[in-house]
């Protein structure tokens, strides 16, 4: 594990980053067209998506809860509005609902600091897992909606390197793997992917090496060889392994074993 952003950045992220998804929607835009990263959804569905996210992390961290089974279809369905919800094609009433939900669910985080018990699919059990997952799923649900409306996607490389960070943690997790079966699918010999940030200060080390020789996901940053690489910028690489950049786009270069990056991406999703 590496060293996290603070408690008040996670905070102030949250706040920015649903600040920013919300202006890049202009009086006009079309909430009914198709997110080409969710396209499931449409982009009313995703706003709610994320309001959801942000009102569920809230009451859970506000009330303690330590004690809570995610319903089956996690991550499957399609939003729908709940009480108090605005509809999906209501896009001043969602970006009011988004604002109010991100300020409320910073309230509650600020007012609880890093260590206030609360369950989470993790081992840490604390409030500060959710400031972290909460900034980071509004920053790549952003990227989201910016795909929907044509609008290039950039992220602060400190905070897309610790999104990266969180994401290969995730992968580790028992309950992740519970959740994605296809996670088991991963391990094998001789594969090793590299992710290069090749626009980022050499302090901020944003370079990771992704072991799967052993039993599981095993990571680290360090510069170091594998079967295959993907150098890019940091925006870039983030986007390709959250796959919301198609990995043959010319704005990364992959070297190496391109077929592993397919294997890895197909499967390190949820």
């Amino acid at each position: 594990m590496t060293t996290m952003l603070s408690h008040e950045r996670y905070c102030s992220e949250i706040l920015d980053q649903t600040g920013l998804l919300c202006s890049a929607l202009g009086e006009g835009t079309d909430v009914s067209v198709t997110v080409p990263t969710c396209p499931d959804w449409t982009l009313g569905h995703l706003l709610m998506h994320v309001g959801q996210a942000h009102r569920m992390a809230t009451g859970l961290v506000r009330d303690r809860v330590m004690e809570f089974v995610p319903p089956s279809t996690a991550g499957q369905v399609i939003p729908t509005p709940g009480p108090g919800d605005p509809s999906a094609d209501d896009l001043p009433g969602l970006t009011a609902w988004l604002a109010e939900g991100a300020e409320a669910l910073v309230a509650v985080l600020r007012e609880a600091g890093t260590d206030s018990p609360v369950w989470t699919f993790s081992e840490d059990q604390r409030s500060a897992f959710w400031a972290r997952r909460a900034a980071h799923e509004t920053l790549m649900h952003r990227a989201d909606a910016l795909g929907a409306v044509g609008v290039p996607f950039t992220a602060d490389a400190e905070l897309a390197a610790d999104c990266v960070d969180e994401w290969l943690e995730i992968l580790t997790f028992p309950a992740a793997v519970a959740f994605k079966p296809r996670l088991k699918e991963l391990p094998g010999p001789g594969r090793t992917l590299h992710l290069h940030a090749t626009d980022t200060p050499a302090e901020l080390n944003a370079e990771w090496l992704i072991d799967l020789t052993g039993d599981g996901v095993a990571w680290r940053r360090a510069h170091e060889k594998a079967a295959v690489a993907v150098r890019g910028p940091m925006t870039d690489v983030l986007s390709v392994l959250f796959r919301r950049l198609p990995a043959d786009t010319d704005r990364i270069e992959v070297l190496g074993d391109r077929e592993l990056l397919d294997f890895w991406l197909e499967r390190a999703v949820f």
